[in-house]
């Protein structure tokens, strides 16, 4: 029985097959070979003292619906970078999430602070997508990317200078993750075959991710109670979505968990 994430990546592939359509894959690997390279800014940025934040941009999800109805993107952003925020997650999946690559590029303009390009990678065709968008870093998930095709696309990012966030949600994820060279994991609480958040996934992975690496909790905070459980079992950054968009002074919110978590 195919679960949402299922049908999420079947639809990327439709995505990736009509963008392809549009600009060819030589063209659109000569527009991301003309950008800069930000993936060093990205991952230096979580890599500071301290927890780091990535607040996220998005104006709906699978599990919750419409979050954000009149969603001011460029307004939220530089409330955002307003708050120094240390990055910027940007949705770009339409169905499910009504993101686009257009509000990813207005935002990239508006703003400095190093930016996720958040989809569903299932091509590579992607990844230079991203690089042409302005995007400083990519997302790679283990549940639908084998150990050998994560490791290819990290290449592929090291070489057109874009950071990738690799997401787990178990230990043999973990270990994929792992095994490819991922530089930066994110645990991600919330089950993508389902949707249910287990808040002690981060906790229970802790230890699984090397000392080396930036390890990112993602999902399930709700205020700055999550955020300081968060770097005391040793989260290096925490990706914070629906908390922050739900909230009236964004960057009020964003100050509050940057206090509690210090």
């Amino acid at each position: 029985m195919a679960t949402i994430l299922d049908t999420i990546a079947d639809y990327a592939r439709q995505r990736v097959a009509a963008d392809k359509a549009r600009i060819g894959p030589d063209a659109m690997r000569e527009l991301a070979l003309g950008g800069d390279a930000g993936g060093a800014a990205f991952e230096a940025a979580l890599r500071r003292p301290g927890m780091r934040f990535i607040c996220e941009v998005k104006k709906a999800s699978p599990s919750k619906g419409l979050i954000s109805p009149d969603f001011p993107y460029l307004d939220i952003a530089r409330a955002y970078e307003a708050a120094q925020a240390d990055c910027i997650s940007c949705l770009t999946e339409p169905r499910w999430f009504l993101g686009s690559d257009g509000i990813f590029r207005e935002i990239r303009g508006a703003v400095s602070t190093p930016m996720l390009r958040k989809d569903f990678t299932v091509d590579e065709y992607q990844i230079y997508q991203a690089k042409a968008l302005g995007a400083d870093a990519v997302l790679l998930i283990c549940a639908f990317l084998d150990t050998e095709t994560i490791a290819r696309y990290l290449e592929l990012c090291g070489s057109l200078g874009l950071a990738a966030v690799v997401e787990a949600h178990d230990e043999a994820e973990i270990a994929s993750a792992v095994s490819a060279g991922a530089r930066i994991i994110g645990v991600n609480n919330r089950n993508l075959k389902d949707f249910s958040v287990d808040f002690s996934n981060a906790a229970r992975l802790r230890d699984l991710i090397p000392p080396e690496a930036v390890f990112v909790a993602e999902s399930g905070v709700k205020g700055p109670a999550d955020a300081a459980m968060l770097k005391a079992i040793g989260a290096d950054a925490a990706l914070i979505g629906e908390a922050l968009m739900r909230a009236p002074d964004k960057g009020a919110m964003l100050n509050a968990l940057r206090e509690a978590a210090r």
